[in-house]
């Protein structure tokens, strides 16, 4: 394939992570070296909304150390949006905005960082392109605490999110053991229609401090059921400790808060989950009559860089380097994924997913990796996670605190 010279950018789309920043600083110290190929690096704001308002900051007149800083800063530091494109055969108003703004600004090079969607979005832009000849490498970087990216064997951030959940989960079992009167914990965790993060609640276990219960959206919930496992345990122990996710649903398909009311919708048309916690420990303090917690473990699985996995964080680093260096040798419309050896220690190896394959496809734990009963996990899962969560990331501390990068954020006035 020829070369081509042109501008680069670079977006944020869907829920932030401890590490999708680490992505964020792999693309651009690695554009900013193609100076042959490469001329300028734009960072767009809230992500492809940022593009349509032409609202981009010029990443090359930011401090390199700031840029290093990305690494260990959490969230998205240039924004992100659930904008959803309609399909180009239907009304292609966006594309054709998009396709001028990219002509405007010499945009050659396009990266974007998300999850399911966002690889949609990659998708359905890319394709545009090549109809209208616009020639523009499209590249998607994964990221999403989910782990339900097609194609990959694991997802940038998720490690970071399993290590703080696992880690948690120790902390609350060691918590709720304080006094000897009768206590049930319900333990809420996120995850629409994968249970992967939910399932890192094994690693706890794994240590001896987990929970005695753990329910995954990839199997059908029923609250009877679980009513009769949790009766058993308190019976003989008088503590319970329950692991479940946002996502978990009855054969009916109704999510566990539908079963007291309704739940609002996102852009996508994704329920907006949350309250799972609380109804079940209603259901159980009521059915049981003991003493019942519910907790959220909310924003913090997704943002909390102090418990990052080094493993993660380098590795999503990688992912964004990789981008470009595949889009500068003349690869495009692809998702950087990662494999790992069938046998033998861990390593991470790269492997491009095409985009079309990715875009909108599920990946959820394989049904073997759960018990029987469908109220635990098994040890394929334990082998699988635990090298994921390996080292601890060195955040920079300034004044005892976290010191996290402070952008410049120089707006692009004109081309």
């Amino acid at each position: 394939m020829s070369k081509l010279t042109g501008n680069a950018i670079f977006g944020q789309s869907g829920g932030p992570t401890a590490v999708i920043n680490a992505s964020a600083a792999g693309v651009f110290t690695e554009a900013l070296k193609q100076t042959g190929h490469i001329d300028k690096v734009y960072g767009a704001a809230n992500g492809i909304v940022g593009i349509l308002n032409e609202n981009f900051y010029d990443i090359g007149q930011e401090d390199p150390a700031e840029l290093e800083l990305l690494k260990t800063t959490p969230s998205s530091a240039l924004g992100s949006c659930r904008y959803k494109l309609a399909k180009a055969e239907k009304d292609d108003t966006d594309y054709r905005r998009l396709l001028e703004v990219f002509r405007k600004y010499n945009i050659r090079y396009f990266f974007y960082n998300g999850g399911n969607d966002s690889m949609d979005t990659c998708n359905k832009i890319s394709k545009f392109l090549q109809k209208e000849g616009y020639e523009c490498r499209v590249m998607g970087v994964p990221k999403t605490i989910d782990n339900d990216l097609y194609g990959t064997d694991h997802c940038p951030g998720f490690a970071s999110a399993a290590k703080y959940i696992a880690t948690t989960t120790m902390e609350v079992y060691l918590d709720a053991r304080v006094y000897d009167t009768g206590m049930i914990t319900v333990i809420e965790v996120m995850g629409r229609h994968a249970g992967w993060l939910t399932a890192s609640t094994v690693l706890a276990a794994h240590k001896g401090h987990g929970p005695d219960l753990i329910y995954l959206p990839e199997v059908d919930f029923d609250i009877q059921t679980m009513l009769s496992d949790v009766r058993r345990i308190y019976e003989k122990n008088k503590k319970v400790i329950i692991a479940v996710s946002e996502g978990v649903q009855t054969k009916e398909g109704l999510f566990i808060p539908e079963l007291v009311g309704e739940v609002s919708v996102d852009a996508f048309g994704h329920k907006q989950l949350g309250g799972t916690a609380t109804v079940l420990a209603n259901y159980l303090k009521e059915q049981i009559g003991c003493k019942v917690r519910g907790i959220e473990l909310s924003l913090m699985q997704r943002c909390a860089a102090h418990l990052a996995s080094k493993t993660d964080v380098e590795e999503s680093f990688l992912a964004g380097q990789t981008a470009v260096r595949c889009a500068v040798d003349g690869m495009t419309d692809f998702m950087v994924g990662f494999q790992r050896p069938e046998s033998g220690p861990y390593q991470c190896e790269i492997k491009l997913i095409p985009l079309d394959e990715v875009a909108n496809t599920e990946k959820k734990v394989p049904r073997d990796w759960i018990n029987e009963a469908g109220n635990f996990v098994l040890k394929p899962f334990i082998d699988y996670a635990l090298p994921l969560i390996q080292g601890e990331s060195l955040v920079a501390i300034e004044d005892g605190l976290p010191r996290f990068a402070e952008l410049k954020k120089v707006k692009v006035i004109n081309p």
